[in-house]
């Protein structure tokens, strides 16, 4: 059964209705019907409701206009209890064949978007979520679609696509080339034209734990950030730097050596990162990561902390570059441990006071929506 079958899931299907979407401005000649996922490594949300998506096996990005664009009341009400089990019993599937590969809250709606494997035959789908908990997939048919290239190297492919983010007028993505220089930040500008290409650049990051640099290993995840130095990307990476690498005026094919601002601790990689501001007004960057080595705090290896924004304009950098004291929840002043995202395995932010979780309890996955500290 090929993914294309998914009208058959629930009773709802998500963009069924027989009107096409109409395409916004943020998109250019943009594409109806016939549009097939091949592979999916990650999703996000620009305005609008438009959905961008990684496909890695095409070395592409797409960005689909939804239509999902609110009014915004379909935050998740209650939690949903082994919500593998439920996408599974819609596609005729068992639950272990289900593989959630990404999450995303379209902040247009406050409605939750799942990236899905399904074994055996790995068919891949988008599948999303309403505030009464009901799963519907996302009809692809009436909805505008436009697909943009990654490019390689002279003598290379893209090999991944790790990440992918709406930042005002353009989009970034992250990845990997088979190059010496294998890390890569992608920018495509908005709006997004179906058949272009995107620009590409090299990323050089100081891995704090290993004390060198490092041209291969990828920007796992990434968001974009402003200041009036310019415009960055500030990304983690496995073991776990997190770095800032300034994208302004750099022409593609250009190289971009990353500033490490903070190390988290080796052993670690991170799944998604997003900014907030709380109560107070202060701004805070937050990692989620799994941790692949011996845990050394904390009841599950899934877990995440907070930074204070203040680090990403911090005089000591690199070889200087602050560390978390990995045996504590808190330590040095500006870097705490969120309680919330111990066992989660994706999140998203919904507001600035709270996340959406996919939370794994003793191998059962549920969607819930957490606090911010």
């Amino acid at each position: 059964m090929k993914a294309i079958c998914l009208t058959l899931f629930l009773a709802t299907t998500l963009g069924a209705s027989a009107a096409p979407v109409a395409a916004s401005a943020l998109i250019e000649s943009p594409q109806t019907g016939g549009l097939q996922l091949k592979s999916l490594s990650s999703i996000s949300f620009g305005p609008e409701g438009l959905l961008l998506v990684a496909e890695p096996g095409t070395a592409s990005v797409l960005a689909i206009q939804t239509g999902d664009v609110g009014p915004a009341q379909a935050r998740l009400g209650k939690p949903v209890a082994d919500i593998s089990a439920v996408i599974a019993d819609g596609l005729g599937a068992k639950k272990e064949d289900i593989t959630v590969k990404d999450l995303a809250v379209n902040q247009a709606s406050g409605r939750v978007y799942l990236a899905v494997q399904r074994r055996p035959d790995n068919a891949v789908m988008i599948v999303a979520v309403d505030a009464a908990g009901k799963v519907a997939p996302l009809n692809l048919d009436p909805l505008p679609w436009v697909r943009v290239t990654l490019p390689g190297g002279t003598a290379s492919k893209v090999t991944n696509i790790t990440d992918v983010a709406f930042d005002k007028d353009r989009v970034f993505a992250t990845g990997t080339c088979n190059e010496e220089f294998a890390s890569r930040i992608f920018t495509i500008p908005v709006p997004i034209k179906h058949g272009a290409t995107a620009s590409v650049f090299s990323a050089e990051t100081y891995h704090v734990a290993h004390r060198k640099w490092e041209t291969k290993a990828p920007i796992q995840s990434f968001v974009p950030y402003s200041s009036k130095e310019g415009t960055y990307v500030v990304g983690a990476f496995a073991c776990t730097p997190v770095a800032k690498f300034k994208v302004d005026d750099l022409e593609s094919g250009a190289q971009v050596k990353g500033v490490s601002m903070v190390e988290l601790g080796s052993g670690n990689r991170p799944l998604d990162l997003f900014s907030y501001e709380d109560k107070s007004g202060k701004e805070w960057l937050v990692v989620h990561t799994q941790r692949f080595k011996q845990n050394a705090f904390g009841p599950s290896k899934m877990w995440g902390a907070r930074i204070s924004m203040d680090y990403l304009n911090a005089a000591e950098t690199n070889e200087k570059a602050a560390r978390r004291d990995e045996k504590e929840a808190k330590g040095p002043d500006g870097i705490e441990i969120v309680d919330a995202l111990f066992g989660a395995v994706q999140v998203d932010k919904l507001s600035n006071t709270e996340i959406v979780v996919l939370r794994d309890t003793a191998g059962t996955l549920s969607l819930e929506v957490a606090a911010l500290p």
